[in-house]
């Protein structure tokens, strides 16, 4: 279908029905299931209309669906039909809420419908006289289910990895002192390594077609990844976050007293 011929609704409390709460990894998994859901039943209601079974398949052309179901082709004027009170001749909603249980006495149960699996490895260059950390590479490997959309999984794993580089080296808040962000550091992309992105694909049973979440497991390896490199490199571990130059002089200097 031509670009033009689609309208996107985005966060209009009046046309959208309440979907829960946010949060980074749900966004594919539950949005992305009801869309699938929604659109599987939208089929189904236009196949009705030409008395076509499921195998039967359809176009959309010039303002008419045209189905077709091995015999014959059926040819359905929208503009025919009646509207809803959204101007709109066919419609499906859709809800998805995953399947979880609730933890017993003993702690078990499924209180979460899909679990996300990652792990990243940080290549770091360090100056032992000054205590500064330059990452060099990520690389981070991360279970999506099914990479409905591999540029996006890319581009939030990327910026995950951002987010952790912040973590573990620069963004701290000193109450009273930081009022902004010259006082507060983030990475900018002077600061971020090469990423290696390895998308592994182990399909769920109930995410749209195998999908998996991906937000909030591309930002957990990233901190700890670069905390352990820089034991690797120097023996020291950094207990405290962020592993700012002084902090890692001073760790430094501990080890050799001791």
């Amino acid at each position: 279908m031509p670009i033009g011929s689609i309208d996107l609704v985005s966060a209009d409390t009046a046309l959208t029905p309440d979907c829960g709460k946010t949060s980074a990894s749900r966004q594919t998994f539950v949005t992305g299931k009801a869309a699938e859901l929604a659109g599987r039943a939208l089929k189904a209601e236009i196949l009705r209309l030409a008395n076509a079974g499921e195998g039967a398949s359809f176009t959309l052309e010039k303002g008419r669906a045209v189905i077709d179901d091995g015999v014959m082709k059926h040819r359905i004027e929208l503009a025919g039909l009646a509207r809803d009170a959204h101007g709109y001749v066919l419609t499906m909603e859709k809800t998805f809420n995953p399947p979880t249980t609730a933890l017993d006495e003993n702690g078990q149960g499924d209180p979460y419908a899909v679990y996300g699996f990652g792990a990243h490895m940080a290549e770091i260059e360090i100056d032992i006289e000054l205590g500064k950390v330059k990452v060099l590479k990520i690389t981070a490997a991360h279970d999506v289910g099914r990479a409905i959309n591999p540029t996006l999984i890319e581009g939030q794993v990327e910026g995950g990895i951002a987010q952790g580089l912040g973590m573990a080296l620069m963004e701290e808040f000193h109450p009273g002192k930081a009022e902004n962000l010259h006082d507060y550091l983030i990475p900018t992309i002077g600061d971020m390594p090469e990423v290696e992105t390895i998308l592994i694909e182990d399909q769920s049973p109930v995410g749209p077609f195998g999908a998996k979440g991906i937000g909030e497991q591309a930002l957990i390896p990233t901190a700890p990844a670069i905390l352990n490199a820089i034991h690797h490199a120097t023996g020291v571990r950094i207990r405290r976050v962020p592993a700012t130059p002084d902090r890692i002089r001073a760790a430094l200097l501990s080890a050799k007293e001791t």
